[in-house]
């Protein structure tokens, strides 16, 4: 017979979103918070069979790793910028739309950002208007395009039609990838287009270049608003490398773009050490360990922020792997100790050696 916790892993296991595909990204947005799980004690456990422990351990790791999102001033001030830029979006289909850029260093939250932000603009939009357009299409508010390295023309247009699912993206000549992928767009009503990765396009070499013209093209012609998402573009020149002699063809992305940084965390202003320890408190809240102690995060502050410099991606990385040392050890709490067992990505443990 089936206990409670392996019928709960089984209902809320780690769910793989495809974002890549309208089906993979509308199951995202539409998902639901998993239901809160029980802590019990450690008399409880003692008295479970030695299977039920497993699976109750097993479901709290699962718990452990999937904290909300929190509201961090980073995001809510990335949120306040893409909402102005939003503003743009109510114009009538004729009028171009400027686009939005998240750009900051690798593990800051950009692709959280991103997806957060789209998959509200989904709810609402599917709340207001309905599933499906006046012509009968699915209506797709958001369309999710990660890119690959080395991305070439045709395989962003590929790229485009593939989240659409359209029996095109592998028969379709080059010419005519690009009208199929604004047709998918203008016939499921997308008002939002999220192009990750960017920072994979060389803008340097030709096919860069022509990618990027052809962005600029998309966005002339798709009656939605685009949000870039890369590393350090601004650092690449992405923004005003247009405006250097042969690379003139730049100039309008500036013009067209508004940049949201993502900061990493400081503790050397009152501000900022009082984000952080908002931050780990909120993480720490969500923590369900039978030892959880108020502040085993905020105590470690200093610590946890020398570890991982401010950046919000090592810093989930090193909880997420402290919760499994301290359930697997049976010490069932974040301790110094436990802390310092954990070993993260290997740009956090390399700068924190010089810290």
């Amino acid at each position: 017979m089936t206990n409670r916790w392996a019928a709960w892993l089984h209902k809320h296991e780690p769910q793989r979103f495809n974002m890549a595909s309208k089906q993979g990204w509308d199951a995202f947005a539409q998902s639901a918070p998993r239901p809160p799980l029980e802590l019990l004690s450690r008399e409880n456990l003692l008295r479970m069979p030695e299977e039920e422990v497993e699976d109750y351990n097993e479901a709290r790791m699962v718990w452990n790793a999937n904290p909300p999102a929190v509201k961090t001033t980073q995001l809510n001030s990335a949120f306040s910028i893409m909402d102005q830029a939003m503003a743009s979006n109510r114009r009538d289909g004729d009028r171009l739309r400027g686009s939005v850029v998240i750009d900051a260093a690798p593990a800051l939250g950009k692709t959280t950002i991103a997806t957060r932000f789209a998959r509200e603009f989904h709810r609402k939009t599917l709340r207001r208007h309905g599933p499906r357009t006046a012509d009968g299409h699915q209506r797709l508010p958001v369309a999710f395009i990660p890119l690959d390295a080395g991305v070439t023309l045709k395989g962003l247009n590929q790229k485009i039609l593939s989240f659409y699912g359209h029996p095109g993206a592998n028969r379709a000549t080059t010419a005519r990838l690009a009208a199929l992928a604004v047709d998918c767009v203008r016939s499921c009503e997308t008002q939002l287009v999220v192009i990750d990765d960017l920072h994979f396009i060389d803008f340097k070499h030709r096919n860069g270049r022509e990618v990027s013209n052809h962005l600029k093209g998309l966005a002339n012609e798709m009656p939605a608003t685009f949000i870039y998402v890369g590393v350090r573009l601004n650092e690449k020149r992405f923004f005003d490398e247009g405006l250097l002699g042969d690379d003139a063809v730049y100039a309008q992305t500036s013009r067209r773009a508004t940049r949201v940084p993502v900061a990493p965390f400081t503790m050397t202003t009152t501000a900022g050490a009082r984000a952080w320890t908002h931050l780990l408190a909120s993480l720490e809240d969500h923590l369900l360990l039978l030892e959880n102690q108020p502040g085993m995060l905020i105590d470690q502050a200093k610590e946890l922020y020398r570890r991982t410099q401010g950046h919000i991606g090592s810093l989930t990385n090193l909880i997420d792997r402290a919760s499994y040392l301290a359930i697997t050890s049976g010490v069932e709490s974040i301790t110094p100790e436990i802390v310092s067992t954990v070993r993260i990505d290997n740009a956090a443990e390399t700068s924190s050696r010089t810290a």
